[in-house]
C-alpha cells in the first residue's frame, strides 16, 4: 500500500490577494503588492479559471513609476533640487506622512515631463540656471485640464524654490511670477437642513452613521479629528483635543462644550473605548476608511452629492447666520486667519442686511 503524504490546506487566498468590499457591500479580490498598481481578479479562488487571472495580475502589477527617473541625476537640474528637497527641507520632513507622500508623487511627475511636445529632452535634466517662469508656466499648463491639479502642481514647486533660493541652491524663486488658476465654486458642496433631515430619516439614533453624523455637525470639525474623539477627551462636559490638521508646525487645542443634541446621540449609540466612532471590528476608523464609510452611508440615504467635510461648512453656515462673529467662528473651527471666518459671516450679513431693507424696494 502506497502511502500518500498529507497535503497542507490552500491558504483562502493565494500569495498577494486580498478582499476588499465596494460601497454596495460586494466583496471583491484584488492582487496587490507594496509599490504595484493593484489589480482585480475574477472568478472563485483556486479555480483554474481564477489561478490563470491571478499568473495574469502578478506580470501586469508593475512597480509604480514615481521616484523612478529615467536616467541618472545630473548636477545642478530640476530633479537633482527636488531630491535634494525631499532629503535635506526640514520643513517637507515636518509635513504629516501623507502629505509628504502627495507633494513627492507631485514633483517627481514632472521629471518625465517633456521640455517640449514629442522632445525626448525631459524636466528631470532641466538647468536650474535656465528655469524661468516660462518653464515653470509649461508644467503648470500641462495640467490645465484639471485646474486643481495644475494649482497643486504650482504650489509643490514654489515650496522647492522657496527652500532652494533660502539655501542658496538656486539663483532666483521664478515660481512666485507664475500665478494660480482661478477656480469658480466653494469645493466641497455645503450640505442644506433638508439633507441632515434626509440622512436623519435613514439613519435612526442608535446607529453608527447617526453618531458620525451627530459628532461631524456639532462639533464642526474635520473627518481626521472627529474620527479620533473619545472619552478621553470628554472633561467638564467639553471635548479638549489638538487638531490634526498641522499639529506638528502649528498645533491648534480646542475646547468645545459638548452640545445637548451630541450628547443625547452619543448616550444612545454604541462607542468603542478609545474613540466614539469605531468600524464594524469595534476599531477605530482610519481616515480612508471613515471617507469610505460615510460615503456608503450618503449613499444609502440618497444623497451622492454629500460629503463629510461639507458638514463644518454647514455648521459654520449655522452658526454665522446665528450671528456668530468671525472671531467667533475662529474659535470654534480653528481657523487661523479670519479670512476663513469672514467667508461665512459676510454672507450671513448680506442675508440679515438684505432681509431687514428690501421692503424698501416697495412704493409706499
Amino acid at each position: 500500500m502506497i502511502k500518500v503524504p498529507s497535503m497542507a490546506m490552500p491558504r483562502r487566498l493565494p500569495a498577494g490577494c486580498v478582499e476588499d468590499r465596494d460601497r454596495h457591500g460586494n466583496f471583491r479580490i484584488y492582487y496587490r503588492v507594496k509599490g504595484a498598481a493593484k489589480v482585480r481578479i475574477r472568478g472563485t479562488p483556486w479555480t483554474a479559471e481564477f489561478m490563470a487571472a491571478y499568473d495574469a495580475a502578478k506580470k501586469m502589477a508593475a512597480p509604480i513609476s514615481h521616484g523612478v527617473l529615467a536616467r541618472p541625476t545630473l548636477p545642478n537640474t530640476w530633479s537633482w533640487l527636488c531630491l535634494r528637497y525631499f532629503k535635506e527641507c526640514a520643513e517637507y520632513k515636518q509635513l504629516e506622512p501623507r502629505t509628504q507622500h502627495v507633494r513627492r508623487q507631485i514633483l517627481e511627475g514632472t521629471f518625465s515631463e517633456p521640455i517640449r511636445p514629442h522632445s525626448d529632452n525631459l524636466f528631470q535634466d532641466f538647468p536650474l540656471a535656465k528655469m524661468d517662469a516660462r518653464a515653470i508656466r509649461v508644467l503648470r499648463d500641462r495640467k490645465g485640464d484639471k485646474m486643481g491639479a495644475a494649482n497643486n502642481r504650482l504650489k509643490a514647486i514654489r515650496q522647492v524654490f522657496k527652500w532652494a533660493v533660502a539655501e542658496e541652491l538656486a539663483p532666483r524663486d521664478p515660481a512666485r511670477e507664475v500665478s494660480r488658476f482661478k477656480i469658480s465654486g466653494d469645493g466641497f458642496r455645503p450640505w442644506t437642513l433638508d439633507d441632515v433631515a434626509q440622512f436623519e430619516k435613514r439613519h435612526t439614533i442608535g446607529t453608527r452613521a447617526r453618531l458620525a453624523l451627530a459628532l461631524l455637525l456639532y462639533t464642526g470639525q474635520r473627518r481626521s479629528d472627529v474620527i479620533r474623539l473619545g472619552k478621553q477627551h470628554v472633561k467638564n462636559n467639553a471635548l479638549t483635543f489638538t487638531q490634526r490638521k498641522g499639529r506638528k508646525r502649528t498645533p491648534i487645542t480646542l475646547t468645545l462644550p459638548i452640545l445637548s443634541a451630541l450628547q443625547r446621540v452619543i448616550d444612545a449609540s454604541p462607542c468603542g473605548d478609545l474613540t466614539f466612532l469605531v468600524n464594524e471590528l469595534g476599531r477605530p476608523f482610519t481616515d480612508a476608511g471613515f471617507g469610505n464609510k460615510f460615503r456608503q452611508w450618503c449613499d444609502q440615504a440618497e444623497l451622492p452629492q454629500c460629503s463629510a467635510h461639507g458638514l463644518r461648512k454647514l455648521a459654520a453656515t449655522i452658526a454665522a447666520n446665528n450671528g456668530a462673529t468671525a472671531h467667533q467662528l475662529m474659535a470654534m473651527f480653528g481657523w487661523l486667519t479670519l479670512k476663513q471666518a469672514e467667508h461665512y459671516t459676510k454672507r450671513a450679513d448680506q442675508k440679515r442686511l438684505a432681509e431687514d431693507a428690501m421692503y424698501l424696494l416697495e412704493k409706499r
